[in-house]
C-alpha cells in the first residue's frame, strides 16, 4: 500500500509539472504574395540570386582535373577488381585511394565476393559542371558496369574513391 502511495505522489507530482495544453489556435503565417517572395536563406536573400545555381567556390572542371579523376579511378578499380587477392592486402593497396568513409566500409569486405575480375574497356566520367567536388565514372567490367564515386575536398587535393557501385546496384 506504501508503494502504491508513493507511486501516485510521485505521478501527481510529474503532472503538475507537465506542461498545459492550450485550445487556443496558433496564430496564421502570413500569406506569400508577390510583394514578398519566399526565400530559404537567412536573412530574407534568396539563395541563387537570378535563378543560377551557386558557384562551386574556385573548384572548376579542367582538364586537368579530368585526366586526374580518370586515372584515380582506373588505379582504384583495378586494385578493387581482384578477387584472389588475401583481404589485408587488398584493403591495404586500396585504402590508399579511398575516403576515410570507404575505409570504413569497405575495411571487412571479402574481396572473394567481389564478380569482376578486370576492367573491360576505358571509364566514361559523368561530371556535373557546378560540382567540382565529386563525379562518377562508369567502367565496364566482366561482370558489368561500375560506377565509381570519387570526391575531392578542394581543386588542389587528390580525387578519392567513396563508393564503388556494382552492376545490381549495391555496395
Amino acid at each position: 500500500m506504501k508503494s502504491a502511495l508513493t507511486a501516485l505522489a510521485a505521478l501527481l507530482v510529474c503532472t503538475a509539472c507537465a506542461p498545459v495544453s492550450s485550445t487556443t489556435p496558433a496564430e496564421p503565417l502570413p500569406s506569400a504574395s508577390a510583394a514578398s517572395p519566399a526565400t530559404l536563406s537567412a536573412g530574407g536573400k534568396p539563395q541563387a540570386p537570378g535563378g543560377t545555381a551557386p558557384a562551386t567556390l574556385g573548384v572548376a572542371w579542367d582538364e586537368a582535373s579530368k585526366t586526374a579523376a580518370l586515372e584515380t579511378a582506373t588505379k582504384a578499380m583495378t586494385l578493387y577488381a581482384r578477387p584472389t587477392v588475401p583481404d589485408k592486402q587488398w584493403i591495404q593497396e586500396l585504402g590508399q585511394l579511398l575516403t576515410a568513409q570507404a575505409t570504413a566500409d569497405y575495411q571487412y569486405v571479402d574481396p572473394a565476393n567481389i564478380p569482376a575480375t578486370r576492367i573491360t574497356g576505358t571509364g566514361q566520367l559523368r561530371i556535373d559542371e557546378n560540382n567540382g567536388f565529386g563525379c562518377h565514372i562508369v567502367f565496364p567490367t566482366d561482370a558489368g558496369d561500375y560506377d565509381v564515386q570519387l570526391l575531392r575536398s578542394a581543386a588542389d587535393k587528390p580525387w578519392q574513391v567513396n563508393r564503388f557501385t556494382p552492376p545490381n546496384g549495391t555496395k
